[in-house]
């Protein structure tokens, strides 16, 4: 059972394989209801939105799920020496760094809660898998190649695990170094293998703002494996076992 949506302005999906297709749908529809509650909550683009009037001031005593995401970005901001940060140049928060990874984790642990067992959840990219396809193999995860939207860096085959990649080839310098402000230039992409998307999609935002240092750093802080390419091209990789 496949279905799709757009989420947070991007195409996201979910592959579903399970013996009730009636009950697929409706643990289908239920993981997305809560990923569209989370950008209604949390995009910076709402002006009313939680995280919005947060920003401004507006709201003293954020919701749990609020504090929730805070602590995430507060525990990041730490381990990477302030090259993470969710407070921008110009004073306005943006959360996007945790929000979309965090909505979609939320969302696979929701399928996992309603007894689906075997699926891929593909958030704009970023994707969260538990089981396999078929016996033996596991879920093919594609990584682009910056340089060539229709060719891919490599294939991972994932199980019971999450990738997250950060680039600068489809939304331009959008990732900053927060230590310095300056839009983060070193790398022009980073993947993170991790045991969850909360944590792929955090690392893979780091691993872009540290540069070439955050492969290694990533590895040391929840990263399973990185595979990152800089800005001349030179692929990157790293693992924990590294």
């Amino acid at each position: 059972m496949r279905h799709v949506d757009l989420v947070m302005g991007i195409p996201m999906s979910v592959d579903i394989r399970h013996d009730d297709e009636g009950r697929a749908r409706r643990a289908a529809r239920a993981a997305f209801d809560g990923m569209h509650d989370a950008d209604r909550r949390f995009s910076r683009f709402r002006p009313d939105s939680e995280v919005s009037r947060y920003g401004r001031g507006e709201r003293e005593q954020p919701s749990a799920d609020l504090r929730e995401v805070l602590a995430v970005a507060a525990r990041f901001e730490a381990a990477s020496g302030g090259a993470f940060r969710i407070w921008r140049p110009d004073g306005t928060i943006d959360t996007d760094g945790v929000v979309k990874g965090w909505a979609a984790q939320r969302a696979a642990d929701s399928l996992v809660a309603a007894g689906m067992t075997t699926f891929c959840l593909n958030a704009g990219g970023d994707v969260v898998v538990r089981g396999e396809p078929d016996p033996g193999r596991g879920w093919s995860v594609g990584v682009r190649e910056p340089a060539d939207p229709t060719a891919f860096l490599t294939v991972l085959a994932v199980r019971d695990g999450a990738v997250a990649t950060s680039g600068t080839y489809e939304r331009g310098e959008h990732v900053w170094d927060g230590r310095t402000g300056a839009p983060a230039t070193g790398l022009l992409s980073a993947t993170v293998v991790a045991a969850d998307l909360t944590t792929a999609d955090v690392l893979a935002t780091c691993v872009l703002a540290l540069g070439p240092d955050g492969v290694p750093w990533a590895a040391q802080h929840g990263a399973a494996a990185v595979v990152a390419v800089r800005a001349d091209g030179q692929v990157l990789t790293g693992s924990r076992e590294a």
